[in-house]
């Protein structure tokens, strides 16, 4: 009985020591939340390409099929740059991707006191710079 009790506390002590970084601290959010929000200003690149494509492409009133191109109200100012922005996007989101693959998931699996779960938790801060761009460019 207390063979057990003993490897009981072990085991509470391995797994403390664990989750503590080597200065005897516990890791916090403050590494993963900066490194995600500073992934996020080269972000707001392929952000803006995506936001273009969504409120400027998408809705577009154009009718391939108009018998009278004068009566679609067409802007063909977007269908003309629809392709570039098109591949743009899928450039800079790869290299997105890319980055959040190294800095999230590759990172923390490299040390042994940190997991992904922290790391990928604190990636919805990626968008935070655009939208506050975002934000202060319709005011």
């Amino acid at each position: 009985m207390c063979h057990v009790t003993r490897t009981a506390a072990e085991a509470a002590g391995e797994s403390e020591s664990e989750s503590r970084d080597e200065r005897g601290r516990h890791p916090g959010l403050l590494a993963p939340a900066l490194a995600n929000l500073a992934i996020g200003v080269p972000a707001i690149i392929p952000l803006y390409l995506t936001y273009w494509l969504l409120t400027d492409y998408l809705p577009s009133p154009c009718d391939a099929f108009a018998p009278d191109p004068e009566l679609s109200n067409c802007d063909y100012h977007t269908l003309d740059h629809a392709p570039v922005m098109m591949f743009l996007l899928t450039v800079t989101g790869a290299i997105l991707l890319l980055a959040l693959l190294t800095v999230d998931i590759l990172g923390p699996r490299r040390r042994a006191d940190a997991r992904p779960g922290r790391w990928l938790a604190m990636a919805t801060l990626i968008p935070a710079p655009f939208l506050v761009l975002l934000c202060l460019a319709k005011t």
